[in-house]
């Protein structure tokens, strides 16, 4: 437990500059020791540079635990906003003479709404914002912010984001779809009950720690249709996936709106169970750390997706 004495003015000098920059690369990290590998430092410099910060600021930073290191809730304040602080500097430092947006991002997204919606839109972001390199990352998990170098994340989620900040970028509807050959095989063009004689194409990670089938019983539920629910099936861990199998006649998957109308319109996929519905809470959300002000070059990121889905995919998608 540190000695910390009363808060009586505290105040920056000089030297605590550079603790400052040793506790954001620790509270990046949560461990000392992979602070001291980035900083060309001992541990025990590194303790010991922020034992002086915590000192000068009358501020316990880090609690220390037996085997690890956790952020106090004013180690969190702290951090929130020297994240957005060196954003801010290193989004001027990177300014052209001509002051455009300037920078990196790395923006993690779910890899079928990548594939499906967001790649092929990409363009005009490159066109609009030269000088703004985007890194696209695509997975399945959920982005720990303090640990990984992510900006933004689009996630396909209920909403709930603890500690983060969220906001709809966009509806989501879903509904059965299969290829119109599959459909006249099977019968199922205004006969709901042959579905029990086909094979259902899962997205097993649908939603973060879904059940293999957790779309399709979301959706039978909704229609009072989990008795007819099959037991053959093929299992993804991608939506877009099970889109290509259902395209191929593989079995019928459940589509969602957003990335699979254009199939529709173009006849390769059918709707052999009506339109699409929203049986649960699932919509696609943009998520990113809280920041005292966001940059100037993420938030321009952010405005083009919304300004995105407020339009249809271009024609040559």
């Amino acid at each position: 437990m540190l000695n910390l004495s009363p808060r009586m003015g505290a105040r920056l000098t000089n030297a605590q500059f550079a603790n400052l920059h040793t506790f954001l690369v620790a509270a990046r990290h949560l461990s000392f020791a992979r602070a001291a590998e980035e900083l060309c430092l001992t541990a025990s410099a590194v303790s010991h540079r922020i034992a002086r910060l915590e000192q000068g600021l009358s501020l316990a930073l880090f609690h220390r635990l037996t085997r690890r290191v956790a952020l106090t809730e004013d180690g969190e304040r702290i951090y929130r906003i020297l994240q957005g602080a060196m954003g801010e500097l290193s989004e001027a430092l990177q300014q052209t003479p001509q002051a455009e947006v300037a920078g990196a991002i790395a923006l993690y997204v779910r890899p079928s709404l990548a594939q499906c919606w967001l790649v092929p839109r990409l363009a005009d972001f490159s066109a609009r914002y030269p000088h703004i390199s985007l890194d696209i990352r695509v997975g399945n998990d959920n982005v720990d912010f303090r640990t990984q170098a992510i900006d933004l994340a689009l996630y396909y989620a209920d909403g709930e984001f603890p500690g983060l900040v969220g906001s709809k970028l966009m509806g989501e509807m879903i509904a059965p779809v299969c290829s119109p050959e599959y459909a006249r095989k099977h019968g199922l063009l205004d006969t709901p009950d042959n579905l029990r004689h086909c094979t259902l194409l899962h997205d097993s990670l649908a939603w973060h720690n879904a059940a293999y089938d957790a779309e399709w019983r979301l959706w039978a539920r909704h229609h009072q249709m989990e008795a007819l629910l099959p037991g053959r099936s093929l299992t993804f861990d991608r939506s877009d996936l099970c889109v290509i199998a259902a395209l191929n006649h593989g079995g019928i998957a459940i589509g969602r709106h957003q990335l699979v109308q254009k199939r529709i319109d173009k006849g390769e996929l059918i709707l052999p169970f009506g339109s699409f519905t929203q049986p649960g809470h699932y919509d696609y959300y943009l998520v990113h750390p809280p920041y005292e002000a966001t940059p100037k070059r993420l938030q321009v990121l952010i405005d083009w997706l919304h300004e995105c889905a407020s339009q249809p995919l271009p024609a040559t998608a």
